[in-house]
């Protein structure tokens, strides 16, 4: 009897460590067709992926770490976990759709519109997150 006492009570202090750990996962985010069809106007060189390094480091490593696996130092404080960005799930959707959710971002992911004025920077940027692909 003891036992299964003791299991039960450390069953239920295991199953609350693990619910009081774990952040909701992302939810379904879409995106306006016109932006699943609009093309990336920014080249993919050299230079613009260092562009796009710079402007990473500077506006989203500290959410989505160094290389986009959602483990940047700020990540902890987030209510949902960053999404890895170099999974297939992020690595499949169309360019525009990543442009967008840069530009207008929601709840935990700011909107860059107006602090990345210059579009083709947040397109740039874009590119630089397919160099994090697996």
């Amino acid at each position: 009897m003891k036992k299964q006492y003791l299991f039960a009570v450390v069953s239920v202090i295991v199953f609350l460590a693990l619910a009081a750990a774990h952040k909701p996962q992302p939810k379904e985010w879409p995106v306006p067709d016109k932006y699943l069809k609009m093309a990336n106007p920014v080249k993919s060189d050299a230079e613009a992926l260092s562009s796009g390094k710079e402007l990473w480091v500077k506006n989203c490593q500290s959410c989505h770490g160094k290389s986009g696996k959602g483990d940047g130092p700020k990540a902890s404080q987030l209510k949902t976990q960053p999404e890895d960005l170099g999974s297939a799930v992020i690595q499949k959707q169309p360019d525009g759709a990543l442009f967008y959710k840069t530009s207008e971002g929601r709840e935990d992911m700011p909107s860059f519109k107006k602090k990345i004025t210059d579009q083709d920077d947040i397109w740039t940027i874009v590119n630089y997150i397919r160099t994090f692909k697996k």
